[in-house]
Order: C-alpha cells, then structure tokens, then sequence
C-alpha cells in the first residue's frame, strides 16, 4: 500500500470552531467574541489533545478572514522558556499597529505553562500595555502553573478530554474520507488508546492504515504497543490470586514481546483498576496506593523491573494475608 505522506492531524485540523468535537459549550461561548469581533485575552487549559490550539487558529481565521496571517503569531513557549522571548518576539509583535481593517492582532502562546515565573511577570506587563491593539491567547495544560495577575486579565476556559463518542465521530469521518473500513472492535481498541486525546486516535489510525484499508483491534493495539484491557485484567487477577510466578510471566510478555515501557504498564493497571467488580473497595484504594507509590518511584528514576515485581510481591501478600 502507498504510505501517505500527510501527517493527518494536520490535514484533519479544524479549520472552524464548527468542526471541533467534544467541546460543545465552549464553542458556543467562543463564537459570541467571532460574531461580536470583540476578544479579550483568553486563557486555554486541559490535557494534550484536546481542541485548545485548534480553537485558537479556528477564532482568527473566522474574525480575520484569508488575511488571518497578517495579524496572527503562534508561539510555543516550551522552545524558549526565559524572559527574553517576552522581551523581543512577543514585545516587538505587540508593538506593531494591526494591518488593513483589523482592530487588533492576535498572539497565541502555545505551552505557556512552561514559562519561567520572571517571563510570565513580563508578560503579565506587555498585556496590560499594549491591550489596546493587540490580544493573547494562552494554552496550557495545567493552569495553576499560570500566575494569578495573567489568570485574572483572562478568560478561563478549561478543555476536558474527549468522549469516547466524540473520537469515535471524528475517526469515523477521516476513515470515510481515506477510504478505511474500521470495525467495531477497531474503534473501541482506539477510544481506548486514544484517552481523551485526539492527537493519539488519529496517529494511531494513521499508522494501522499504512498496513491495509481494514482496521481491526488486533492492528491497533499492535501498532500503539499496548496491551489489551482484558489482558491487564487478567494479569491484575492472576497477581491478587496470589500466583507470583504467573503474573510474573505475564508481565515478562507485557514488557519484552509487547513492548511496553513499565510507565504503560502501570497506567494501564490503574486504569483496569477501576474497572474489576470482585475486588473490595478497601482493598482497591490498598492497590491504587502502591500503584501510585510505584509510579513515583519509576518517575524518580527508579529500575522498572524492580519496581513493577515490587508491585506484584504486594498484590500477591495481600492475597495471602487474607486466606
């Protein structure tokens, strides 16, 4: 099969606020500043994936029309973290006089959550300055890394992951426009990979099509390295049984014929952690616990084998503490 050379979350970027799924009444708040064309600052949070960056350059285009460009910067703040970017590009931006009939320019921060605290106190300076003509629109993933001062001149608007209905549209539209056939279980397996996040379903569909126009459950966990929820299940079952040497075996399949890194490994058992029905709740917020205990150890530094046989050893001493 020909391997498409389009990246597809770009070609598949939403053009207008109309196209972007999932977030339903932020869009329709946003499309009051188009049809008014008044803009405050705007502050964009959520996870990864979500609509934030689309949203911005879907506003401009719909305010400033074809010469959007003239009147619009992006920038991403994690490339240059420090003050100087304040000082120059985004000063020497701010200071420009609009071009043609705009009322004001628009300069998007990308990742403004990775500025130092000095950047965002300059920033904080230039918007109150020059907030006669020019606009900002900030992302993050996180906003309390924000400082209240640039908070309080936003509005705040915080993104939620997506549903599980919203990806499956999205990639029921892109694959009808690729002349893909995805089953049921195919997209189940990408709503599940996807996590809320947009970017990942459609890399994730992109890739499993490069190996032919049928997409199914076994590609894309194939594709993704990731396990099935149902085989974590079964390894969460086989460690609480208190059969160390089993789930140990499990895990060695996990780790060196699956590929999974021993951070997937333990997302995805907090994830199915939530999901068993025969576990005690008492003893389920024991599990999370640990679960959460490994994950900083491993986030620290710490061996990943080591760890995650740690993990099973406790899953498998509480069974025996309660026989």
């Amino acid at each position: 099969m020909y391997i498409k050379e389009e990246i597809w979350i770009e070609k598949y970027r939403p053009e207008r606020l109309d196209d972007i799924v999932g977030q339903d009444e932020i869009v329709r708040r946003l499309k009051s500043y188009v049809k008014t064309r008044n803009l405050p600052h705007l502050l964009f949070s959520g996870p990864p994936g979500v609509g934030k960056t689309a949203a911005s350059i879907s506003i401009v285009k719909e305010i400033f029309g074809e010469t959007w460009r003239n009147n619009f910067i992006e920038l991403n703040a994690s490339d240059e973290r420090g003050i100087d970017i304040i000082r120059h590009k985004v000063k020497d931006f701010a200071r420009m006089a609009p071009l043609g009939e705009a009322d004001f320019k628009v300069i998007f921060l990308d990742e403004a959550d990775a500025l130092t605290n000095d950047a965002q106190s300059a920033l904080r300076r230039t918007m109150e300055r020059y907030s006669a003509t020019t606009r900002f629109i900030l992302s993050c993933n996180y906003s309390s890394k924000i400082i209240e001062p640039i908070q309080s001149r936003c509005a705040v608007y915080r993104f939620k992951p997506l549903s599980p209905e919203a990806v499956t549209k999205r990639i029921k539209f892109i694959a009808s426009e690729e002349g893909l056939r995805v089953s049921d279980g195919g997209l189940s397996a990408i709503e599940y990979v996807a996590g809320g996040d947009m970017r990942k379903a459609i890399n994730a569909l992109q890739a499993a099509a490069l190996l032919g126009d049928e997409v199914d459950e076994e590609t894309i966990y194939q594709i993704t390295s990731t396990a099935k929820p149902e085989e974590i299940k079964s390894f969460i079952k086989t460690a609480i049984s208190g059969d160390f040497v089993g789930a140990r075996a499990i895990l060695d399949d996990l780790l060196l014929s699956k590929g999974l890194s021993g951070q997937d490994v333990v997302i995805q058992i907090h994830r199915a952690m939530l999901d068993l029905d025969d576990i005690a709740d008492r003893d389920r917020v024991k599990l999370i616990d640990r679960i959460g205990e490994i994950d900083f150890r491993m986030t620290e530094g710490a061996n990943e084998r080591i760890q995650l046989e740690a993990l099973l050893a406790y899953f498998a001493l509480m069974a025996s503490e309660q026989r």
